[in-house]
């Protein structure tokens, strides 16, 4: 049989196949006789793991939100004025002013020409001046290095050595990204291996904040849950990252502890000596820890105070300082800055393998690099003005100002929620949230059930057809079985935070009494 031959016996065998064994989308025919083809990427033949990521923050309920939005400004008739989204930790989106000297550096930077101008201050034109030389082409528009700018780099370790007492930091072991998340999510995927029991188990709190069960999901990862103890203040446990990671080890390998510090959605500050205790077990289980501190500025109870994990991991000496693995988490979204949108952020790596180093390198290249404009506001929020400086008195007190009045309302929304009956707040310690538990009667959960919603979905969203408001049920974070909780955001200014306050309270209790 010559070559062509063959060619023709095999058309003649495929074409014999039906489109499905072949791997092709079905032909169907349309109304008007004309054959069009199914798609080649459907609900069946996507990414499984795709399908299992659910994100609450801006889940369903933040979806009919921005639908009632839409029905708002159209002129439908509603039970309010407008919608009230205190679902997400965005700060200027609910008010919160940018800090000026940040902004002036970063205009300055992104219209070069103003660097002639007199009206802004001197210490701003200099930091101005310092990022366009380390910028390809003294544009804020060119590439930067994969890892980052070199001189940003350098002043996020400079910030860490200060921030810490003096405990090194070389620049090498610092990562910029595009917000904490990139490099939360790059450290898990570097985690991951194995298959069946020797897959690969990360550790998160519960509750915890969605992206880690999102990203584990994703990835194809186990999520391990321990408990954070609501009773005590949703303190971490010792007994209870015990027992989870014992249960763990029957159906996979666990590699990784994630804590948030201080705590999202909870709003807990962890003690030195929780600190010390989790180290501790981290390097007997031979646990890779990776820490989330991107609101360790975000500190507003007496008595509590903000510890790095590295700073603590390096006091405990070379048993621990030499051995454990660590990465750890900032960002410039949270704390006094707010600057959710320009997605900046570092990550310090310590202890790693530096063969290890090398594909984490290689892995953050694929991505080219972080936005250059975050990367320039990154290096204001770790060198920002100093005493003597023209801005340094005004920034101060914008920093003072922003803090403050955080504390203040994280005070006012513990106060206010606890005066309900059905509805208990733990303190917020720190943070930007309000994790507090309700009461929901067994009708209402009846109810919810009975149409497919965890009874705290059902309730938020009764919440929000009725109010306006749009907070995240708890069941979006994980709770104990039993439990309902939702979280609300503490940004709002203090006298709509009033309002909303007054609204759940008005809520709440219209909602049980309706379902008692």
């Amino acid at each position: 049989m010559n070559h062509g031959t063959a060619l023709l016996w095999k058309r003649r065998a495929l074409s014999s196949l039906s489109a499905t064994r072949r791997g092709l989308p079905k032909e169907k025919m349309s109304e008007n006789g004309m054959v069009s083809r199914a798609k080649v990427l459907t609900i069946d033949t996507m990414n499984p793991t795709v399908k299992k990521v659910e994100y609450a923050v801006r889940g369903p309920i933040v979806q009919r939100a921005v639908e009632l939005e839409r029905e708002l400004s159209e002129g439908m008739k509603k039970p309010f004025a407008e919608v009230i989204k205190a679902n997400i930790g965005d700060a200027h989106a609910m008010g919160q002013q940018p800090i000026t000297f940040f902004r002036q550096v970063l205009a300055l930077c992104s219209y070069p020409e103003l660097l002639n101008d007199s009206t802004f201050p001197e210490d701003a034109k200099s930091r101005a001046h310092r990022i366009l030389q380390s910028c390809g082409g003294n544009s804020m528009g060119s590439y930067s290095a994969s890892q980052g700018i070199d001189s940003v780099r350098q002043d996020v370790a400079r910030y860490i050595e200060r921030r810490d007492g003096g405990v090194h930091c070389d620049p090498d072991d610092i990562y910029l990204t595009t917000g904490a998340s990139d490099g939360i999510v790059t450290m898990l995927k570097l985690l991951m291996c194995g298959e069946g029991a020797a897959r690969t188990g990360v550790m998160i709190s519960i509750p915890q904040y969605p992206l880690y069960s999102a990203a584990l999901a994703e990835l194809g990862a186990v999520q391990i849950n321990y408990y954070l103890n609501e009773e005590k203040c949703w303190s971490m446990d010792i007994s209870e990252l015990q027992r989870a990671l014992d249960e763990a080890r029957q159906y996979c390998n666990p590699r990784a502890l994630c804590i948030i510090n201080p705590g999202n959605p909870t709003g807990q500050v962890q003690s030195r000596e929780c600190i010390e205790d989790v180290i501790r077990f981290a390097a007997k289980e031979r646990l890779f820890l990776m820490a989330d501190e991107v609101y360790q500025d975000n500190v507003y109870a007496d008595g509590c105070q903000f510890h790095s994990f590295k700073k603590v991991l390096f006091e405990m000496g070379p048993e621990y300082s030499n051995t454990v693995e660590l990465a750890s988490f900032h960002s410039t979204s949270k704390c006094y800055m707010g600057e959710c949108g320009f997605r900046g952020g570092y990550m310090e790596i310590i202890n790693m393998d530096d063969d290890v180093k090398a594909q984490l390198t290689k892995l953050v290249s694929v991505r080219l690099c972080p936005p250059v404009p975050g990367q320039a506001l990154m290096d204001l929020v770790v060198n920002p003005p100093q005493p003597g400086e023209p801005s340094y008195d005004n920034f101060i007190k914008e920093r003072t100002a922003t803090l403050s009045t955080l504390a203040e309302k994280a005070k006012l929304t513990e106060q206010v929620l606890n005066t309900v009956q059905g509805i208990s707040c733990n303190p917020v310690q720190g943070a930007m949230y309000s994790f507090p538990r309700i009461t929901i009667p067994e009708k209402a959960i009846k109810e919810a059930m009975d149409i497919g919603q965890q009874p705290d979905m059902f309730y938020c969203m009764k919440m929000l057809e009725e109010t306006g408001i749009c907070l995240v049920p708890g069941s979006g974070f994980g709770q104990k079985d039993g439990t309902y909780h939702f979280r609300m955001t503490i940004l709002p200014p203090t006298d709509k935070l009033q309002i909303l306050l007054n609204k759940v309270k008005e809520f709440h209790q219209k909602f049980t009494h309706q379902y008692s």
